[in-house]
């Protein structure tokens, strides 16, 4: 069946076992499974071009959808149950549970069922099987940067879909940066007046001499945002918000110069930052910044339902801060030894400030230096020890090291790889991620509740850029994060590899421009496509 992710236990039956799916064919939904049954309508009954209307039995065979809080492994978790007798049957332990049944439904039923119209008369054959599946984390994530590129609206809402064809269920928006703000706060309209839009973009990556002198922006109104988080509820989806703070504001700092050491550098001169790398110029650890951000953050809790908020917390050079009379008073005020110490204060403001409305912090792995905020929960993306430090002290996490799972390093060591950054992460190496270190006890193994891919955007400037670095390695990260896999050195890749070249006729019904097995295309090399310039040599990393 070449199901991905794999599914916990799967029971293949005779052929005669299997369901026709077909003009009479209807779906009875139970109270629960409504969302799913609209869903499983206007995607399959679109790719098929089958009514699926809602009914009971009829002669055409039925689609029943149910939830049962008594299936195993918990909201998430599902059963498929196909014998021409009853029809299909997807039953989940909760809503959700329903939703990823569907998702590996229209897996039996071909690559044909990803499509948005039907291409040709076939029949639909559902073959015969019981499959009993759950997630092995709640916190399955995939990160996109939107602040170094602006991706539109439209690209959101189709990265959302790609995920949940995959059972993700964390969308991690990183909307702000050095480089841009996106998205509205109607109290300070200047932060996408201003703060969303570059006068000009590096290409490539910091010593890189090449620029591309054409203005770059955009930003996310308060609509799109309502728009994008419902859609991905409906997908069971949790949109999670980043705005970085205390560094990576350039473009706060450009729009409100207030914002920054002002007794140290003239920040009424700073643009959005037009390059990539550690910025030097940082939020002013003042009472004013610290109105400005709870502001801010006022409104994207309205937007923004998850429990968690991400206040980014990493790079945060600290030369401003050592330098400024104004942020060497605040910490002698506040009797502290440093400027981490400092940066610790910020956080746990934030911290105290979020969970006093019912929110959650949690950040990158520098939110530990100076002392994690009681309450945070950290991003581990420096390697393991930001995630082990974190677990052992109680606190949950999110595994994300960018030695395994950043999707914008390069996926091999060919010369004519197209985003030649960092090392080469292949999709065997995802494959293999393990997200809980061995180092844990059992019980601080408990407080990793997930595992998230990341990719940052300085050098992919659209969709098609975007499609080729995250897939087909997104595919194996959603195994790692839902399947009940071995220990990565008793992985069958051979096992996944096979069932990828059945995954690639999906990701090609679905318009994915991912990189092929056998390496990039043509048209993928092409100067000027990439990340790369059209005259002159490849970006300097």
């Amino acid at each position: 069946m070449d199901l991905i992710p794999a599914p916990l236990h799967t029971t293949s039956c005779p052929n005669d076992a299997s369901v026709v799916l077909g003009a009479g064919t209807v779906i009875d939904a139970g109270p629960g499974a409504e969302g799913a049954a609209r869903w499983l309508r206007a995607t399959v009954g679109a790719a098929t071009g089958l009514p699926l209307a809602p009914g009971e039995r009829s002669a055409g065979g039925v689609v029943r959808l149910a939830v049962d809080e008594t299936v195993p492994g918990g909201p998430e978790g599902y059963r498929i149950t196909v014998d021409p007798e009853f029809g299909v049957r997807v039953t989940g332990g909760g809503p959700a549970g329903v939703f990823w049944g569907v998702q590996t439904l229209r897996q039996l039923l071909g690559p044909e069922a990803f499509r948005r119209a039907p291409v040709g008369a076939r029949e639909w054959r559902v073959p015969g099987c019981h499959i009993q599946d759950s997630p092995r984390f709640g916190w399955r994530g995939f990160m996109l940067d939107v602040a170094r590129h602006f991706m539109p609206k439209d690209v959101v809402l189709r990265y959302l879909d790609l995920m949940a064809a995959h059972k993700l269920n964390v969308l991690h928006l990183h909307l702000t940066d050095d480089q841009g703000w996106r998205v509205e706060i109607t109290r300070y309209p200047r932060l996408t007046e201003v703060g969303a839009w570059r006068e000009r973009t590096k290409v490539g990556l910091r010593e890189s001499p090449l620029w591309d002198e054409r203005p770059h922006g955009g930003y996310y109104t308060q609509d799109d945002i309502r728009e994008i988080v419902a859609y991905a509820a409906e997908r069971h989806i949790t949109v999670v918000p980043e705005i970085d703070i205390p560094g990576h504001s350039q473009a706060a700092i450009a729009a409100y110069p207030d914002l920054g050491n002002t007794d140290v550098v003239d920040t009424t001169a700073l643009p959005v930052l037009p390059s990539w790398g550690v910025n030097p110029n940082v939020l002013a650890p003042s009472d004013e910044t610290l109105r400005f951000y709870e502001n801010v953050f006022t409104e994207l809790l309205d937007l923004f339902p998850s429990t968690f908020f991400h206040i980014g917390g990493d790079e945060c050079p600290k030369e401003q801060w050592r330098e400024s009379p104004a942020a060497q008073a605040r910490i002698k005020e506040l009797g502290l030894a440093d400027e981490d110490e400092l940066q610790s204060w910020l956080i746990r403001h934030f911290d105290r400030w979020l969970a006093d409305r019912g929110r959650r912090l949690i950040g990158w792995d520098e939110i530990l230096e100076g002392g994690l905020a009681p309450g945070a929960a950290v991003s581990s993306w420096r390697g393991y020890a930001g995630g082990i430090a974190a677990a052992r002290a109680g606190h949950d996490v999110v595994m994300c090291p960018q030695s395994h799972v950043y999707l914008d390093w390069r996926q091999s060591e060919r010369a004519d790889e197209p985003v030649p950054i960092s090392h080469a992460r292949t999709l065997e190496d995802v494959f293999r991620f393990e997200p809980v270190p061995p180092q844990l006890t059992e019980e601080e193994a408990a407080h990793v509740i997930g595992a998230q891919a990341n990719i940052w955007t300085e050098v992919m400037d659209s969709v098609r850029v975007l499609d080729y670095m995250a897939f087909p390695r997104l595919a194996a990260f959603a195994e790692v994060a839902w399947s009940a896999l071995p220990a990565p050195d008793q992985r069958d890749w051979p096992g996944f590899a096979a069932r990828m070249r059945s995954h690639y006729a999906r990701l090609d019904a679905l318009g994915v421009e991912y990189r092929p097995d056998a390496g990039p295309l043509p048209w993928q090399r092409r100067p000027g496509v990439i990340g790369r310039p059209v005259d002159g040599p490849p970006p300097i990393v």
